[in-house]
């Protein structure tokens, strides 16, 4: 029997892909890229904003049309968008087969032993709960890095975020499991691990009633292997002098940070539920900058909260343009049914939304250029993610980029590599958000 398995979203939903496909793997099933040739379909959905609830039903209804037609024998939903509308899906799309939430992961082969016995099979746990998945991860991201959980479920309760609901309150998974976890990827030769959770800054505070992320971090440099770590998820008024201090002595640390801050402006702040105000926002920046002066700060905001006014707007650009971060994203609020921000009666249209989104991004586009100039002529160790044969070129990223998000760095040369060798570089030259570069003498293992 051939899977074929779509993970969408975000890549902690990518973590729960790669763990559902290690147990089927350990079972004997097959696996394919190819809808068209697969036996079983598995979509692992995400429904955190509109955009990302149209993708999951669109692929669930292409995938149902397959199904109609007799090549699929089983289609089984997972994820976020399984969790909050299990009934409706059943109900709109009746060639789904089985539903698996987000906390019955470890059930994915129990309800596929059932859909082919011709069984509308469906699984649910508590929230509480983390599900059992012993079997070694099968790593889609090409084996040279991998994305670290550590943990799952939120207790911030942003008034505009339905994750506490899907996902349930903050669980750290303990760190023996994380540092055995993590000797297995770097034995199987993965060089970078990228640590994910909703929040990663709160790691332990559970299970050990502090927070333990630079200890972790400690182990997690102790292994094997490893080369690069990298911090995703880290909520800004939890990010501690220890941590920066961590980041700032331990040498595989990238000096990265992924800070989501959301807004800047006092009052959208509070009506956001977020614990920070732009002040403190100005402090951490300005410790981090000055503790760690190479750091790259990645941020993500929202424009067009309800209650966003002009002024708001205007703080917001003002902040960007005075704290320019390397990374930043922008999304257009969007109003999720069943969260307290979607019951606010002050909502902003969506044209004057989509408006300020496209004036922070200009903003920042200007900001972020004169930074990838700034580059130009520094020494860098670049991780290669790939060729492009027909240049006679590779592809790679430096710390200061993450997989899929941030840029990339060109490299000409004749030399034959592979993806996850580390090279040093010399930047020669920035084209928008991406640079190019050529390869030094010399080389890092």
């Amino acid at each position: 029997m051939k899977i074929c398995c779509v993970s969408l979203g975000c890549d902690k939903n990518l973590v729960d892909t790669e763990r559902m496909l290690g147990a089927l793997n350990r079972e004997g099933y097959e696996f394919t890229d190819d809808e068209q040739a697969a036996d079983i379909i598995i979509i692992n959905t995400c429904c955190f904003i509109n955009d990302a609830k149209e993708e999951s039903v669109n692929t669930i209804l292409e995938m149902a049309q397959l199904k109609q037609e007799g090549q699929v024998k089983a289609l089984i939903v997972t994820g976020c968008m399984a969790q909050r509308y299990q009934e409706e899906i059943f109900k709109e799309i009746p060639e789904v087969d089985a539903i698996l939430g987000t906390s019955a992961l470890d059930e994915i082969l129990n309800v596929i032993k059932e859909a082919l016995a011709g069984k509308q099979a469906k699984e649910f746990r508590s929230l509480d709960r983390l599900p059992c998945m012993k079997a070694p991860r099968v790593l889609t991201t090409g084996g040279h890095y991998a994305y670290l959980k550590i943990a799952e479920g939120c207790d911030k309760h942003c008034t505009y975020c339905i994750i506490p609901s899907l996902r349930g309150s903050y669980r750290s998974i303990p760190m023996e499991e994380l540092i055995e976890e993590a000797r297995s990827l770097g034995a199987e030769g993965v060089k970078e691990l990228i640590l994910v959770a909703q929040e990663t800054t709160l790691y332990g505070v559970d299970l050990y009633g502090s927070k333990r992320l630079p200890a972790l971090l400690k182990e997690l440099c102790k292994v094997s292997g490893i080369q690069w770590i990298r911090l995703q998820y880290c909520y800004p008024e939890e990010i501690t002098q220890e941590l920066i201090d961590t980041i700032a002595k331990e040498e595989k640390i990238c000096h990265y940070l992924d800070i989501p801050i959301q807004h800047a402006s006092d009052s959208v702040l509070r009506r956001m539920g977020r614990k920070t105000t732009r002040k403190k926002l100005e402090e951490l920046i300005g410790n981090l900058r000055e503790q760690i002066p190479d750091i790259t700060l990645r941020t993500t905001l929202i424009s067009g909260f309800p209650g966003e006014t002009k002024e708001d707007h205007e703080t917001l650009k003002e902040f960007v343009d005075q704290m320019e971060f390397e990374r930043l994203g922008v999304f257009a609020y969007s109003q999720e049914e069943d969260t307290p921000a979607a019951e606010f009666s002050d909502q902003v249209e969506e044209e004057v939304k989509a408006k300020r989104r496209d004036e922070i991004m200009e903003l920042q586009q200007e900001i972020a250029f004169e930074k990838s100039q700034a580059m130009v002529g520094r020494k860098l160790d670049v991780m290669i993610e790939g060729e492009i044969v027909e240049e006679h070129a590779y592809v790679g990223r430096t710390y200061m980029d993450a997989p899929g998000v941030d840029g990339l760095i060109f490299i000409n040369t004749e030399k034959e590599l592979m993806s996850g060798d580390f090279v040093r570089v010399s930047v020669t030259g920035a084209v928008e958000y991406d640079l190019t570069g050529e390869i030094c003498d010399e080389f890092t293992e």
